[in-house]
């Protein structure tokens, strides 16, 4: 195949300017309103495990899209397809996601296709248009980048009928299949989704009703299921149901938020959108809905967007033109007549969702917006004679001035993710003073792991905030008269999202802790992961209200077991902060595949990508780690884990429901720590030929994998993260044990 890297970033460029936004910069993808971006086109890799590519698509959609759709992308009839699949010990007549949860994997079929399919039969199996598809991997959450800012050049799929060869190999599959997996329905017994339909189930009400209380504190969760892009314009697809918000509401969250794009709820002159009356709509019903369980709605943003360098806006306004970035030009902000209408914007919205409880900016990172916002605002004819404090402090006066016009009660939170150190203390000096500036609490705290120093950046519970970055912006707002808020995760991380929560919730209890003694009253209580209800969410409440992790363990789990709890949460937590921590990890070690990351008997030449494509890139994952002190940290998480396991259930043999959740989640985070360790050997073994090793950890692996598929297939909610959607499913862990067993035989001695 051919050799094929990606840039690498140094952390600063990640910490300094924001580490999605810099890999679109650098990617060298010209970006249209409708063009799929390609940003090269390296040979794809290739299931060698299976008999054929098209035996690859038949496995990898089986029960996500109807048989049907499979056998029309590629040129054949549903028969042909059932029978390929038959011939693997697949299910007949499998159980297929319904049209709407189709729409909520797009993300996994995407993922799972993106080495199999050109673009043209991805459109099909997705059924999408050019348009569609190009704005998913541009604008969900940067999913292009999620995909390693590549579409490798696969060539057209048509079935063929399989040779001898072929179906010798699948009768070798299915005789492994039944051998592995004797009893377990391969998909799973709880369908993909299920979850949903719990969260909707709106549990009792509290003995007093909540009610809407604006001076309250902010206790700000993310939806467990909400869709990135654009989430009001289907009101079917409902990101926050009234069971969800109730039991947010039971964890001690009173606000919720969701991301949205200004142009999407307000007519902006540079994006007119014809449908944003109907998303208005979509958001009065929530904000009414969320207030009914005492909750706020916050909208996120980055504003404004920037628009194709032949927008005729810039013909018809060339005074909007900012900084031009890999094709596209910002709309200028020191155009008056642009913050004007981003003022109005967010007048109108404010008017006509009176009960919305604000807006949360990122105003120097995420996206390319104002000039300054990735530091390039010296190449803009305006902006180059203004300082970068003052433009972005100016951006957020706007949006401050918005609320101000309409005679609202929204709330405002100024994040200063990406603000730089040398003008970050005069930005905050500038913003108004109904502004809460907001920081992320465990940022640039100095840890040291395996002997091994590094710097937190964010995302991190086995880390314990606030750090010195946040403490110093903290400081100068409140010495410039402004609230604080601090953004911490609570449930999960990047350190593990394929799990709702795990018990770790000492850490939680002392860095919540930790920001009440420093002042903060106001908490974003993580991104799109974390916030689903848990205990991990309610210690933050919690410790707010002056209780300690043993009241918490009282209230979950009953007053006879808050010893046992409590040393199960300790354990727990001590045994993460073992977790050998650095933001390229996080991001680029297979930690939210875990087992589900096959092994590459050969090396791949691909690097990892930001939380998408592991592949098998050992250098990207351990980061400034050496590969066995990175493979012993992570062994020491997840045997600390079992042996918190093991002692729990010593301690209860007759578990609760919910001291059973958490130690399902907290065994599913021990063998995606376990898994991680071994890929990591995996692949030092077999660059050094060490065939003995090598098998063993095949071994190790496929064990590790028939497990996960028992946890995943009675838990729904294992394996998906709402801006990734599901990392693996119950037949990719299958897969996973057909690729040891084959891998063992692969590796040849040196």
């Amino acid at each position: 195949m051919n050799h094929f890297r990606t840039p690498r970033l140094s952390f600063l460029a990640f910490a300094s300017l924001g580490f999605a936004t810099l890999l679109w910069s650098v990617s060298g993808v010209q970006a249209s309103e409708s063009a799929l971006p390609e940003g090269g086109t390296p040979a794809p890799l290739e299931a060698a495990w299976f008999p054929s590519r098209l035996h690859t698509f038949v496995w990898r959609n089986w029960g996500l899209l109807p048989v049907e759709r499979l056998a029309e992308v590629v040129k054949a009839k549903p028969e042909d397809i059932r029978i390929i699949a038959q011939g693997m010990g697949l299910e007949a007549m499998p159980r297929v996601l319904s049209a709407e949860l189709q729409r909520r994997a797009y993300i996994t079929i995407i993922r799972r296709n993106w080495h199999l399919l050109p673009y043209d039969q991805l459109l099909a199996l997705l059924g999408w248009d050019t348009a569609r598809l190009a704005y998913v991997l541009l604008e969900d959450d940067f999913l292009f980048h999620k995909l390693g800012r590549v579409k490798p050049a696969a060539a057209p799929l048509h079935w063929s009928p399989p040779t001898a060869d072929q179906q010798a190999r699948s009768e070798e599959i299915t005789a492994l299949v039944r051998e592995a997996f004797p009893k377990d329905r391969l998909a799973g017994e709880q369908p993909l989704f299920a979850f949903i339909e719990d969260f909707k189930r709106v549990p009792p009400p509290p003995a007093q009703p909540r009610a809407v209380d604006f001076e309250a504190p902010l206790r700000i969760a993310y939806s467990y299921f909400a869709l990135s892009g654009d989430p009001l314009i289907d009101p079917s697809l409902d990101p926050y149901p009234e069971g969800l918000l109730a039991r947010l509401a039971e964890s001690g969250a009173n606000a919720v938020w969701l991301h949205v794009e200004l142009p999407h709820l307000a007519d902006m002159p540079w994006a007119p959108d014809d449908r944003v009356a109907k998303r208005i709509e979509t958001l009065r019903g929530l904000t009414q809905r969320a207030a009914a369980q005492g909750m706020r709605v916050f909208l996120y943003f980055n504003e404004p967007r920037t628009l194709p360098a032949n927008s005729p806006v810039f013909t018809a306004h060339p005074g909007w033109r900012g900084v031009e970035v890999q094709g596209r030009n910002a709309v200028c902000t020191s155009a008056e007549e642009v913050r004007r209408a981003m003022r109005d914007g967010i007048t109108s919205i404010c008017r006509a969702v009176p009960g919305l409880g604000g807006f949360i900016t990122i105003t120097a990172s995420e996206n390319q917006t104002n000039c300054w916002s990735h530091g390039k605002g010296g190449t803009c004819p305006r902006c180059k004679e203004r300082q970068p404090a003052e433009v972005i402090a100016e951006v957020s006066a706007t949006i401050a001035e918005g609320i101000r016009a309409a005679g609202g009660k929204q709330r405002y939170l100024a994040w200063d993710w990406g603000w730089r150190d040398e003008w970050a203390q005069e930005a905050i000096s500038l913003l108004p003073k109904d502004i809460t500036l907001q920081s992320v609490s465990e940022w640039s705290l100095p840890i040291e792991r395996g002997g091994v120093k590094s710097i937190v950046g964010e995302y991190s519970i086995s880390s314990i905030g606030p750090g010195p970055r946040a403490q110093k912006q903290w400081a100068a707002a409140k010495q410039h008269g402004l609230r604080i808020s601090a953004k911490i995760q609570c449930g999960n991380t990047w350190e593990l999202s394929a799990v709702p929560y795990f018990p770790v919730v000492e850490n939680v209890t002392r860095h919540a802790a930790a920001l009440r003694e420093a002042g903060v009253q106001d908490i974003m209580l993580g991104w799109t992961l974390g916030s689903h209800p848990s205990p991990n969410l309610a210690a933050v409440g919690e410790v707010f209200g002056g209780g300690t992790l043993e009241t918490l363990a009282r209230k979950h789990h009953g007053a006879e077991h808050v010893g046992a709890i409590t040393r199960f949460w300790r354990e727990c937590s001590a045994a993460f902060r073992e977790f050998p921590y650095h933001q390229s990890v996080v991001y680029r070690a297979p930690l939210q595949m875990g087992p589900a990351n096959v092994l590459w008997a050969s090396a791949t030449q691909y690097q990892s990508t930001m939380v998408g494509l592991p592949y098998d890139d050992l250098k990207g994952w351990r980061a400034v780690y050496p590969a066995e002190v990175f493979a012993a940290q992570l062994e020491k998480v997840a045997t600390g884990f079992e042996a918190a396991i093991m002692q729990m259930r010593a301690s209860m043999p007759a578990p609760t429901p919910a001291l059973t959740e958490e130690l399902h989640f907290a065994e599913v985070a021990a063998i995606h720590f376990a898994s991680v360790a071994n890929q990591s050997r995996a692949v030092t073994a077999r660059d050094a030929g060490d065939r003995e090793a090598w098998r063993k950890l095949c071994d190790a692996e496929a064990q590790l994998a028939i497990r996960l598929h028992a946890l995943q297939s009675r838990d729904s909610r294992i394996g998906f993260e709402a801006s990734n959607h599901y990392y693996y499913t119950p037949l990719d862990l299958v897969e996973k044990v057909i690729n040891c067993r084959w891998g063992t035989t692969q590796i040849k001695a040196k």
